[in-house]
This record gives structure tokens, sequence and C-alpha cells, in this order.
């Protein structure tokens, strides 16, 4: 990871720019999210959009990633390959996308239901969700990445899932992953500080059961080790002059769409 960078007010649109198409692609991808899909169908079709707005996929040939899109189905907790695995009702999927405009990049993440999910699997979301918007809405000045770290884990423990911990937020600039990492676990006023005009990436991975996870042969799809379902969420945010959190990364033309097609919406 490149070194800690605080971003000029020009910088800070461009992440704005590449954040809300990300947000943009995530919310046409939830109108094609139903049974019998492809996940490779989301990837190619992800990419398209986002070539079409003027951008290139920001994951794909990013270290030896061959996607545009990070599908996760289920166990998978991050970094699925889209394949030709068609989904299943009752499935849950985490759709991790980013995109690379103007020098800088964008990179943010949404969990959905695919048709009628578990309530065991809504709650899953539900809580994974809440504790991002936890996070980002608790941001104030004095605080530092431990903080960010410790409200999520104690929401998410309190709540009874497990927080993911190998696997981390991040900073965001011209490199997709820059300093300082977020985890998604810590200790209060520990970690670096939140400076204004930081812009950070905080993307809680919760799990039914247990916290633990490994890598599959193909050096990238992380799953849990006791195969229980994840979940995952990712804003981009800036840390503002006061010391509070800015999202660049609006979910809400992604609930808009899942509403209009009866979808469930963590």
């Amino acid at each position: 990871m490149r070194s800690l960078s605080i971003k000029t007010d020009e910088e800070v649109e461009y992440l704005r720019q590449n954040n809300q198409l990300v947000a943009a692609t995530l919310a046409y991808i939830a109108t094609l999210i139903e049974p019998g899909v492809q996940t490779k169908v989301l990837d190619q079709c992800a990419e398209e959009f986002i070539r079409d707005h003027g951008a290139q996929p920001g994951f794909k040939g990013y270290e030896g990633f061959p996607y545009t899109l990070c599908v996760s189905v289920n166990d998978v907790v991050v970094h699925g390959f889209p394949s030709e695995y068609s989904l299943q009702e009752g499935d849950i999927v985490s759709v991790d996308c980013g995109t690379l405009m103007h020098g800088y990049y964008g990179d943010s993440a949404y969990t959905f239901g695919v048709g009628e999910i578990s309530q065991e699997n809504k709650d899953l979301l539900r809580v994974t969700r809440e504790s991002l918007d936890l996070a980002i809405g608790s941001i104030k000045s004095g605080w530092r990445v431990g903080d960010i770290g410790a409200t999520i884990q104690a929401y998410v423990e309190d709540n009874g899932y497990g927080i993911v911990r190998e696997m981390v937020g991040h900073g965001l600039g011209r490199d997709m992953h820059e300093q300082p990492e977020v985890p998604n676990y810590g200790r209060r006023g520990h970690g670096k500080a939140l400076t204004p005009n930081l812009v950070l990436c905080i993307e809680p991975m919760v799990t039914l059961g247990k916290r633990f996870i490994y890598v599959d042969r193909d050096g990238w799809t992380v799953r849990t080790t006791d195969r229980k379902n994840a979940a995952h969420f990712e804003k981009a945010v800036v840390i503002s002059k006061d010391g509070a959190a800015e999202e660049l990364t609006p979910y809400g033309e992604i609930v808009e769409n899942l509403k209009k097609k009866g979808a469930w919406v963590s």
C-alpha cells in the first residue's frame, strides 16, 4: 500500500465521481439479480455499463484479478469469481465493484438477496448494513481508525455474529488500496488519526458463524471455514473539515431499484 495521502478538494471530487458511478453500476446490477441469472452475466453487464459511462473497470487486471466484479455467493466472504453459476432462490450475493476514471478509483459493495431469502439471512444483511451506517454516522473530530473498528465490532458481536479480521477497509485514491488500513475490529483511541480530506473505504464483513476464513485454490476466493454465510457492505467516505464523515457512495438508487422490483431491502 502507498503512504497516507490526504486529498485536495479536486481529488475528493474525482473520487466522488468514481464512487457515484460505482453506486450507479450496483443499482443497475440490482435490477438484474434474479434466480437463474449466471454471475458471469452480471460481470459482463457491469463492464459494459462502466465503459459506457467513460470509465474503466477498476478491478479488472488489478494485481491480476481477472474480472470487473467480485461476486461472492453465500459462504464466500469477498473476492468471488463470476462464473457460470446460476443464482438460486434464497442465495445472498455480495457484489463488489470498482472504477478507474480521471486517474482515481472508486470501490464499494452491496449484498443482495436473491428472490425470497430466509429470516436468518435477512438479519445477517441488516446487521452488517447497520454496522456500516453506525460507524460512518458516529465518526467525529478526534476519532482514529481504531474507533471505526471498535464501533463495528461491538455492534456485530453484540448481535451474535462474527466479524472477519483478516480482510480490512483501506484508504482510496490513485491506488485502489492506500493507507491507512481500516480493520473492522479495534481499540478506541488507537490507529491513524482521521484527518480532513482523508478518503476511506469502510467495509464490514460479517459471518453467521465463526469469524474464521480461508482462501480457495484460485488464490482469490475467500470463504468462511465453517461454510456459513457471510455479508459485506462497503462505502467510500471523506473526512470533512469538522471531523465527521461524508459518504461518497450513495446507496439511494440501489434501494430504490430493489423496492421497484419488490425485493427485500436491508
